[in-house]
């Protein structure tokens, strides 16, 4: 049973010798533009079992001599799997941290509720599951009075000079090219200090306090001055959402815009990114600048769309000039002339759309993104979220209802937490409203009325969670939208289904890990089905992570039924939501949209109006989903327009997944 084939996505992408070089001639010529040593592996999981490998060897070092390890370390999501590995560790092969010493390189302020600190995250998933005394833990102090906040810096950094320094130092990478709090702006030679943090800061964190506004609006971090000071730096940087801030940092100029990028100064740092977040690196990226390639179609469509790009040219106008000054003269050698490399990716791009997602009955479907046979179809659009489905793909979604498809939603998620306090409060209004005009006697009605009006308005507080009563009415309002939104689509409501995932259902922003139940759930109910085609959100920029479980959900139960027969006739299709888009040279399947049909998406999406303005996890866009959709199709759309195809008002795109073997 396999519970992060999401993880294996981009491996038929990306042949292994851009990342993993035979020899180290190899390496140099691949990383020729990296001013940092990067280490690229498959996923997070492995390369966390090599950096923890390398913390316990640096600290073993150590404890032989009979000395402490002062090791550096931050919150945030990127360090959590190797914390993971070390307490693993600790547990099953006896590996003793009593030597270590801990210095939390950041920490919020100010912070009410030691619950919500980062030192705490620390302790909860490291700090107090390893052996190492408590007394070695030393950390900025989050409830300091305001004007002692300089004499606390001046305290946390005497304490590291005590200690001799840092012996390493774990780093995460925040969105922007900070390590820590050291936003853009910040001096290269800065020390520990109190920070104000910007808007989109406060957005990557805000899953930690339940909502943005709960959380603190500054922080203490330690200094990049005092982090090049360590002996060792080891910068670990997981998913797409990084990837841009992975090349500025390894391949750009050291800038204090990019304060990561400091690191190419020290002699003894290094890189741990998984194949997402090295996706932008110019051996992943555009591997034709450092090698031989092994030309795949969906490579040489990634090299002509740079191409027009650079040149600023549509594909039929590339010349063999074009090629040879930009690298690609492979590409002539390979196929003889621009001309008729331009033209076989024209060809590709342009098979790739498609007005008939579920395949046009009765056609030629040889170079159709799907089949024309069975018709119609059986098809499965799983929704992570009670609105990703018309978000991401509204207008195929009606395309498949209105051509006759047998089409069935899953909505995977009750996503209850993402609705505002208010909306019960309107709701359940309502409802009392109803109450006493059909049923004024029902006593047990008014006094739940009662409780639930007054704990939200009156009892509950920024740390309280909802209780039963208030997930089961905020579940519903998404559901009823959800509702609302496939009648609008023409959905029979026979046809809507709500699975409820298990690990989404705490309460809390922080979900519990897949298990087993979850895919059983998902498997059984394609069971159920059968279908020809399957909708899956592909969307892991998702910041709450939601996206990616219930991907993980998805993939898992599908490899336990690819072998089946009926099986052996159905496509999976990757959406992606509100996040970001497939890159063009992905793109194998992209649907149209004309200005109308784009209308009845927005007009679809808007049926969830409890995540319109007062959503609480918008996100750090401040666009409302709608705009972001409607944004984001568009674009697809100028896209394939200005490589001088067709022009559309809007096209949405999917990618096929592949089980793996």
């Amino acid at each position: 049973m396999r519970l992060d084939l999401s993880s294996h996505i981009t491996l038929d992408r990306v042949p292994k010798k851009y990342y993993k070089p035979e020899n180290d001639f190899e390496e140099y010529n691949l990383a020729r533009y990296e001013k940092l040593p990067v280490a690229i592996f498959e996923e997070a999981n492995s390369a966390s079992v090599r950096v923890a490998k390398d913390i316990v060897n640096e600290m073993m070092l150590k404890q032989q001599k009979g000395d402490h390890f002062v090791l550096g370390i931050s919150g945030g999501a990127s360090p959590l799997p190797v914390y993971d590995e070390l307490v693993r560790l600790h547990r099953e092969q006896n590996v003793s941290f009593r030597n270590l010493v801990v210095f939390n390189t950041y920490e919020f302020y100010p912070v009410m509720d030691f619950s919500f600190s980062n030192l705490q995250m620390l302790k909860d998933v490291l700090l107090d599951q390893i052996d190492m005394n408590p007394e070695n833990i030393f950390s900025p102090d989050a409830t300091t009075e305001k004007d002692l906040i300089a004499e606390n810096c001046e305290a946390f950094e005497e304490d590291l000079k005590d200690k001799g320094g840092l012996d390493y130092l774990l780093l995460g990478l925040g969105s922007k090219g900070n390590v820590g709090f050291n936003m853009p702006g910040s001096s290269l030679h800065s020390q520990t200090r109190l920070v104000m943090l910007d808007g989109d800061s406060r957005t990557d964190i805000a899953h930690n306090f339940g909502s943005l506004d709960k959380v603190p609006v500054s922080a203490i971090t330690m200094g990049l001055s005092d982090m090049m000071n360590a002996k060792k730096i080891t910068l670990v940087a997981w998913s797409e959402q990084k990837a841009e801030s992975i090349k500025d940092i390894v391949e750009g100029p050291v800038s204090d815009m990019v304060p990561g990028s400091i690191l190419q100064t020290h002699p003894e740092t290094k890189v741990y990114v998984d194949l997402s977040a090295a996706s932008e690196l110019t051996r992943i990226s555009r591997p034709w600048l450092v090698t031989n390639c092994e030309w795949t179609s969906k490579l040489i469509r990634r090299a002509i769309v740079w191409l027009c790009g650079v040149v600023n040219k549509p594909i039929l106008k590339l010349t063999n000039k074009d090629y040879n000054d930009n690298g690609l003269s492979e590409l002539i050698t390979l196929y003889g002339s621009a001309y008729n490399v331009n033209i076989k990716i024209f060809n590709d791009l342009q098979h790739t759309i498609t007005g008939w997602p579920g395949g046009k009955p009765d056609a030629d479907d040889t170079y159709r993104p799907e089949r024309a046979k069975p018709y119609p179809k059986k098809v499965i659009i799983f929704s992570p979220h009670p609105d990703d489905d018309v978000i991401s793909m509204g207008g195929t979604f009606q395309r498949l209802v209105n051509q006759g498809h047998e089409v069935h939603v899953a909505y995977q998620t009750s996503g209850n937490i993402a609705v505002g306090d208010e909306e019960v409060i309107r709701y359940i209004s309502v409802l009392n409203s109803m109450r006493k005009k059909f049923n004024p006697e029902n006593r047990g009605l008014l006094e739940k009325y009662d409780s639930i009006r007054h704990y939200l308005m009156h009892e509950k507080t920024r740390e309280d969670i909802d209780t039963p009563d208030i997930l089961f009415i905020k579940g519903r309002i998404r559901r009823e939208e959800a509702r609302s939104a496939d009648r609008y689509v023409g959905l029979s409501q026979e046809n809507v289904h709500f699975l409820d995932l298990p690990f989404y259902e705490t309460g809390k922003i922080k979900k519990n890990p897949i298990t087993e139940k979850d895919m059983m759930i998902v498997k059984d109910f394609i069971e159920t089905i059968k279908p020809h085609q399957i909708y899956v959100a592909g969307d892991l920029a998702d910041p709450h992570g939601t996206h990616k479980v219930c991907l993980d959900a998805i993939l898992g139960a599908v490899d336990l039924v690819k072998e089946d027969d009926w099986f052996k006739d159905c496509r999976i299709w990757m959406y992606r939501g509100a996040w970001m888009e497939w890159e063009i040279d992905h793109i194998e399947m992209a649907v149209p949209l004309s200005p109308e049909e784009l209308r009845q998406k927005r007009n679809a999406i808007l049926k969830h109006q409890s995540q319109m303005e007062s959503a609480p996890f918008l996100g750090d866009d401040e666009r409302l989903f709608w705009q972001r959709s409607e944004e984001r199709n568009r674009a697809t759309a100028d896209t394939y327009c200005q490589l001088g195809l067709a022009s559309y008002e809007a096209i949405e795109a999917f990618v096929e997944y592949i089980p793996v073997q």
